[in-house]
C-alpha cells in the first residue's frame, strides 16, 4: 500500500475516530459563537489536534519528536497515559503512572520482534494509580518496525484499542512521510556529488596549468586567475543549501568560462546577456554549469578552431527563461534522446541528465530541459524557472 492510500485511510479513520470517541468524552459545552453542529466541532477538534502533531513525526521518531507530539497523540485517543518508543527504550511518557515506564519494553518485546499489536494488564500495587490496562501497537515503515505506541487505560477497552490502532497508523504515515524526506535528500546529495565529480579532474589540471603560464609572463593575470580558480571550486564545493540565486550561479560561470578562456585564448568568445530583474530567481544549486560546460566541450571538440558561446538570462513574465547556445559540432538527436533517458552509458551525458531530472524533480515534468540539436548544427539548451516557487528560496 503506497503512503498516499495510507493517508487517506488514516484521515478516514480519524474522522469516524473523531466524530464518535470525542463527542462521548469532550465536556465543554458549546458557546453561543461557536458555528457548526457539534459532529462538525469534533471532527474540526480532531483534525486540528492531528495537524499540530504531525510536523514534529516529520523528523522521524526520535526522542524529541515523541516529546512534541505525544500529548496531542494522547488527546486524540483521550486516554490517561501514553508512551512511544523506539526499539531500544522508551521515547516519551505522557500522562499518569510514570513509574510504569520502567516495565513498558518488557510488554513490548514480543511485539517488536512479531509487527502484532498487544494488550496486557500492568499489575500495578499502586492502588492510587487509575492505569490497569494498556494496548500496544507497532509503529512501522517499508516493513520495518521502528517502535511502538502504548495507550494506557482504567479497564480493558475495544473502542481504545482500536483508536489506537488508527492513531498508530496515522503516526506510520508521519513516519514513512519523513523517511521519505530523507531519502529525497539524500538522492539530492547523491546528484550534487555526481555533478561535482562532472568538474573533471582534466578541466582541474589545464586550469592550474593555465595559471601557471602566466606566472612569468603575466602575473598579475596569474593572481587574477588563481582567485577566480579558488572561487569557482569554493563555491561548486559548498555544503550548505540545495538551492542558489541565477545571480550566484552566473557568478560561477563567469569564472568558470575566464579560466577556460585562459587555455582557450580568442579560440572561444562568449557572449552574455542577463536582465537584471531575474538575478533573485531561485533554482537548484550547480543547475547550469554542466550545462555551460557541455557547450564548450562541443563547442571545442573535433577540428572546430573557433566557437561562439552564448548565454542568456531574461523576463518571461512569471519565469525565467535561460537559453545556452554552441555553435559545435552538436550531436543526432537520437544519441541525445538515449541520454536523456539514461543509456548514454556511466560517462556520456551524466550532466545533462542530471540536470533535467533534477529541474522535473523540483518544478514538475514541464520544466524539463528543451534542446535543440543536429549533427553540424550545434545545440541550443532551453530552461524555463519559475520565478516563485514554494520551498524553493536561494541561499
Amino acid at each position: 500500500m503506497t503512503g498516499a492510500a495510507v493517508g487517506v485511510i488514516a484521515v478516514l479513520a480519524l474522522l469516524l475516530f473523531g466524530t464518535g470517541f470525542l463527542l462521548g468524552r469532550t465536556a465543554r459545552p458549546v458557546r453561543p459563537s461557536d458555528v457548526g453542529t457539534p459532529v462538525e466541532h469534533a471532527t474540526f477538534e480532531t483534525l486540528h489536534t492531528a495537524s499540530l502533531a504531525a510536523p514534529p513525526l516529520r523528523a522521524g521518531l526520535t526522542e524529541e519528536s515523541a516529546r512534541r507530539s505525544a500529548r496531542r497523540l494522547r488527546s486524540l485517543l483521550g486516554t490517561d497515559a501514553l508512551c512511544l518508543t523506539d526499539r531500544d527504550r522508551v521515547l516519551v511518557w505522557d500522562g499518569e503512572g510514570d513509574h510504569h515506564g520502567t516495565d513498558v519494553m518488557q510488554h513490548v518485546r514480543e511485539l517488536l520482534a512479531s509487527g502484532r499489536d498487544t494488550a496486557f494488564r500492568t499489575d500495578c500495587g499502586d492502588l492510587d494509580c487509575p492505569l490497569r490496562w494498556a494496548v500496544a501497537v507497532p509503529l512501522t515503515v517499508d516493513h520495518r518496525v521502528l517502535g511502538t505506541l502504548v495507550a494506557y487505560a482504567p479497564r480493558e477497552s475495544a473502542v481504545l484499542a482500536r483508536a489506537a490502532g488508527e492513531v498508530a497508523l496515522w503516526v506510520c504515515v508521519q513516519l514513512e512521510l519523513a523517511e521519505l524526506d530523507r531519502s529525497r535528500t539524500q538522492l539530492i546529495e547523491a546528484e550534487i556529488k555526481a555533478l561535482r565529480a562532472q568538474i573533471s579532474p582534466h578541466f582541474v589540471f589545464n586550469s592550474l596549468a593555465a595559471i601557471a603560464s602566466f606566472v612569468r609572463t603575466d602575473p598579475e593575470q596569474a593572481r587574477e586567475l588563481l582567485l577566480e580558480f579558488a572561487d569557482f571550486t569554493r563555491y561548486s564545493f559548498r555544503k550548505h543549501g540545495e538551492f542558489t540565486t541565477l545571480a550566484d550561479e552566473l557568478h560561477s560561470i563567469d569564472q568558470y568560462l575566464a579560466l577556460v578562456r585562459a587555455r582557450f585564448g580568442e579560440r572561444l568568445s562568449v557572449t552574455l546577456q542577463v536582465a537584471p530583474e531575474v538575478l533573485p530567481v531561485a533554482l537548484p544549486f550547480l543547475c547550469l554549469q554542466p550545462l555551460v560546460e557541455n557547450a564548450v566541450k562541443h563547442g571545442l571538440e573535433g577540428a572546430v578552431t573557433r566557437s561562439r558561446i552564448t548565454i542568456s538570462a531574461l523576463d518571461a513574465g512569471a519565469e525565467a527563461e535561460v537559453v545556452i547556445e554552441d555553435d559545435g559540432t552538436g550531436m543526432e538527436p537520437e544519441r541525445l534522446r538515449r541520454i536523456l533517458r539514461g543509456e548514454g552509458g556511466a560517462s556520456t551525458g551524466i550532466g545533462l541528465l542530471n540536470v533535467d531530472e533534477r529541474l522535473r524533480q523540483v518544478y514538475g515534468d514541464d520544466y524539463g530541459l528543451v534542446i535543440e540539436t543536429g549533427v553540424g548544427a550545434g545545440m541550443r539548451i532551453t530552461l524555463r524557472l519559475p520565478k516563485y516557487r514554494a520551498g524553493v528560496h536561494g541561499s
